[in-house]
């Protein structure tokens, strides 16, 4: 019981030493990038009409495939570059590889900033200009007026 203790007390000091030693820029850059392209995404979905992406996941289990193979393509690169930047930090410092601290690392550098701001990028979209879009359609609809004072809907009911 000790042995793990002692395990799990070393892996957290070293998990929370990191931004201390070399490769520093890496847990800035990659979350930054990730975030981009979480937000390039959430766009994306907005434009189409899709619903927000961890509500779509947890709940419908029909889109889960279409959605993870969607996060994958947009970063799975980025988690790439983070394992690798990962094990060359872990190399350089410990002189050693732990696969978990590097799956960790790679989860909260690419995977937590791509769920975090793909769905309310999307959420926010669809609310600002869903609510802009039946503003212009009340105006649209206002200015198809016909001469006799009858909106163009009510023309195409009465024949």
């Amino acid at each position: 019981m000790d042995a793990i203790m002692e395990i799990l007390s070393r892996g957290i000091d070293q998990l929370f030493g990191r931004p201390d030693g070399p490769l520093t820029f890496r847990l800035v850059v990659m979350p930054t990038m990730v975030s981009i392209i979480a937000i390039r995404a959430g766009l994306r979905d907005a434009r189409e009409g899709r619903p927000t992406f961890l509500w779509t996941f947890f709940f419908n289990p029909s889109e889960r495939s279409q959605l993870l193979r969607s996060g994958w393509k947009d970063v799975g690169r980025i988690i790439i570059i983070a394992l690798v930047l990962d094990t060359i930090y872990q190399l350089i410092v410990f002189r050693a590889f732990y696969i978990v601290q590097a799956v960790i690392v790679a989860f909260v550098c690419a995977v937590l900033p791509y769920v975090l701001f793909r769905g309310p990028t999307n959420l926010l979209v669809r609310n600002f200009y869903g609510k802009q879009d039946k503003t212009a359609d009340t105006l649209t609809d206002t200015k198809k007026e016909n001469m006799d004072g009858r909106s163009e809907v009510e023309d195409h009911d009465d024949k």
